[in-house]
């Protein structure tokens, strides 16, 4: 994901093909919220939140500033996990979801979103690849 955002403006961040598709800031910043719900919301019990800005943030935040969010959500997260320890610790919600189901949704829905950010970067400037 952070290839796709690598070297592009706040301008450029917050384009969309025809008004269709997510912004590059928006999936950034959803993955970051994701992250945060699953691993400080299911399986640390703490409280978390959604609002539909996530995907289409306000002016005061930069692509600058979405990047390191998301570099510092994937070390909480690691240190979470590290933390957790054990694959199967449950989450929250009693339901049979444990760290293992978590951790492997988590890489669905960011391979899902690095192929969103990978259509949309190649309609913005034409960068491929990576």
């Amino acid at each position: 994901m952070l290839r796709k955002v690598g070297g592009i403006t706040d301008e450029q961040s917050r384009w969309r093909p025809e008004g269709k598709l997510l912004p590059l800031l928006g999936l950034v910043n959803h993955l970051t919220h994701v992250e945060w719900r699953w691993i400080d919301g299911e399986m640390l019990d703490r409280p978390t939140g959604k609002s539909e800005d996530e995907y289409f943030p306000g002016p005061a935040l930069t692509i600058e500033d979405a990047i390191r969010a998301y570099r510092e959500r994937a070390a909480a997260t690691d240190a979470a996990v590290r933390e957790l320890g054990d694959l199967g610790t449950p989450a929250r919600a009693g339901d049979g979801t444990d760290l293992r189901f978590v951790l492997i949704h988590l890489i669905n829905e960011t391979a899902r979103h690095a192929g969103h950010a990978d259509a949309v970067r190649e309609l913005l400037d034409g960068t491929t690849g990576e």
